[in-house]
């Protein structure tokens, strides 16, 4: 593939209309030659953004982030820099730190119709499909970095990763470009330096063209997974439990066992949680799924538990299990109604548009005060006759013990007119009008993990 700016249009098309390109400049040749190109097109120029991410890590870093800056104000575009926090953490490795810094950065700039480019080529997709292949990864990680990804509100792209590394250089020359050298290329202590120093140069002695075929064999895995994932979709679909984000365990256990572990990867996913690795997996059906139904079965991993109950799979935050009946508060006003209130489990609790449910002219008006169970606390249904222990309901509904002392009672004006999304008091009840209904939204969703690895 020839590097031409022409190709970068091209690349651009399908996501337009673009607001803002932001480009990930470290200095380096491959993401200097990406700046380059993009500031050679007048109806682009405008729009880029370099972003420098400094690390922190290397004695130079100051000087690179200037020589970022001036090399910016050279090609006429915007730049930033951005300090992180790198450091590894218990458990981390140095590229897994800094890419985790790099990422969470990039994602805080952009927002809809914006583009994060990335310079990776197609000696990055071999190396990254190597060291996935050495890791025992699956489909997805032998399907490498893909060439365009959802990030964020918009979209992360990598226009140079059908090009070869000798083009990207090729093309340096040509314009007599001047880059930075990080040091820590040379070292192979790094997993990914090893291969590119040490194994890859002698791969390519007796496969020349390695990086081409490797990437071939990357996209039909990456075809593979795509079409994998629709079929997932459709059988997670008749098995996921939208309102407890939770899984039914017989319906699992219908699919045949490969499509049950694409499920709960699927799952996984859903829960922006990283993949379970095969051994968790094994763990998770022999100690949770094919537990007896009479036990507690409990499964720790990513900060999360997983627990059964009733046939059903659950996953949930550790900051939720942790909470205790004593660290509620004894309520919680909510004041300004048009926004969702922040649970102490860090769920949201929001009142939606409905043509059922309580009254907007009730519910604009009222004080609405949030409680939590105390026992003893009654409700009256619609449809249904005489007052309702909240006990027994919770019961008839296979609410989890562990979510019982946590579900939100919302009273208006001092009366019991809900309990949380799930029933609303004979009172307060309207069943038809421009009504409110509460809706509890996870907070795993409010987040993303997403960022690709690179």
């Amino acid at each position: 593939m020839d590097i031409k700016p022409q190709h970068i249009v091209e690349f651009l098309k399908p996501f337009a209309p673009i607001k803002r390109i932001v480009i990930g400049y470290s200095g380096g040749v491959d993401s200097h030659v990406l700046l380059h190109l993009c500031a050679a097109l007048p109806e682009l120029r405008p729009r880029v953004t370099a972003v420098y991410i400094h690390h922190g890590l290397q004695a130079v870093a100051d000087d690179w982030a200037v020589h970022c800056q001036r090399t910016a104000e050279a090609l006429g575009v915007a730049f930033m820099a951005i300090p992180v926090n790198a450091r590894a953490g218990l458990g981390q490795s140095p590229e897994e730190a800094a890419r985790n810094a790099r990422y969470a950065a990039f994602r805080t700039l952009i927002g809809a119709g914006d583009v994060l480019m990335f310079a990776q080529h197609r000696q990055d997709q071999l190396e990254t499909v190597l060291l996935q292949l050495f890791r025992g990864s699956g489909l997805q990680g032998l399907s490498g970095m893909p060439n365009h990804i959802k990030f964020g509100a918009g979209w992360l792209l990598r226009p140079l990763l059908e090009a070869s590394q000798q083009a990207v250089l090729d093309y340096a020359h040509t314009y007599q470009l001047q880059w930075v050298e990080d040091p820590s290329n040379l070292s192979n202590a790094y997993d990914r330096n090893f291969l590119r120093n040490s194994i890859v140069p002698l791969l390519k002695q007796r496969w020349p063209a390695l990086d081409k075929t490797v990437a071939r064999s990357a996209g039909h895995c990456q075809e593979a997974g795509q079409w994998l994932s629709v079929i997932a979709e459709q059988q997670f679909a008749a098995v996921f439990d939208q309102a407890r984000q939770a899984l039914s365990i017989p319906q699992l256990l219908a699919l045949p066992e490969p499509a049950q572990r694409w499920v709960i990867r699927h799952w996984y996913g859903h829960l922006h949680l990283k993949m379970p690795s095969q051994a968790f997996m094994g763990r998770i059906f022999a100690e949770v799924i094919h537990a007896q139904a009479s036990g507690n079965p409990q499964l720790l991993g990513q900060g999360h538990c997983l627990r059964r109950y009733r046939d059903t799979l659950y996953c949930l935050p550790m900051q939720a299990e942790s909470l205790q009946p004593a660290d509620l508060p004894p309520a919680i006003t909510w004041v300004d109604k048009q926004t969702p209130l922040i649970l102490p489990d860090g769920n949201c609790l929001q009142g939606a548009p409905a043509t059922s449910g309580i009254l907007r002219s009730v519910w604009q008006q009222a004080d609405i005060v949030i409680q939590f169970r105390r026992g003893g606390e009654k409700i009256t249904l619609p449809k249904r006759t005489g007052s309702h222990c909240l006990k027994k309901l919770y019961q008839e509904a296979a609410i989890p013990p562990w979510q019982r002392p946590l579900m939100p009672l919302v009273y208006l004006n001092g009366q019991l007119a809900a309990v949380g999304a799930l029933w609303i008091s004979t009172q307060f009840y309207q069943a038809q009008g421009d009504c409110v209904r509460l809706l509890i939204m996870p907070r795993r969703q409010g987040g993303h993990q997403d960022g690709p690895k690179a």
